[in-house]
């Protein structure tokens, strides 16, 4: 069964890889002058911009039916939260100023790109990069914090089947 948490990990992947890609072309664009490189990393901000939305919108259902659990360390979320809502306002922005850039640039092919659309595509996929990469850190520490994951030991009174059987060495 597909549930908020579940839909938000399967999807939360997609803002961070596209941005983090879009920056790489944006490097190679700047280094190698080449339009289909500029393209490129307009093509990979406005689909960060694309998903953004669904994938803060799965957190925050997933935050709703979680409820702050007994096994996240409390206030983690929260701080995940505040970053996914600033992330999810810059790759908006970004987003729509790469598809808008994008759009220009392919009705206009005998053009060279416009010097405010490279810089406003450099600040953008930064700017993406740098907000959705915390957020990601973030969101990571929600599982990798989590105390229980501190104990030597499962704790008494788990259901069967919930905790690993220790290996038996041979």
């Amino acid at each position: 069964m597909l549930s908020w948490p579940y839909a938000h990990l399967v999807i939360n992947n997609f803002p961070v890889v596209l941005s983090i890609s879009g920056l790489a072309v944006t490097v190679l664009a700047l280094l190698l002058g080449r339009r289909g490189l500029w393209l490129t990393a307009m093509g990979a901000l406005t689909a960060a911009g694309f998903f953004v939305y669904p994938v803060h919108f799965t957190g925050e259902q997933a935050d709703r039916v979680l409820n702050d659990p007994w096994y996240i360390r409390s206030g983690v979320i929260d701080a995940h939260d505040h970053a996914a809502t600033i992330a999810m306002w810059v790759i908006l922005i970004a987003g729509a100023f790469a598809a808008y850039s994008w759009w220009r640039s392919l009705k206009r092919p005998a053009e060279p790109i416009a010097g405010w659309m490279r810089a406003g595509v450099i600040v953008a996929s930064l700017a993406a990069v740098g907000t959705v990469t915390y957020t990601a850190y973030l969101g990571g520490k929600i599982v990798h914090e989590a105390p229980i994951l501190q104990l030597k030991e499962p704790p008494s009174g788990l259901p069967a089947g919930v905790a690993a059987e220790k290996a038996r060495s041979p």
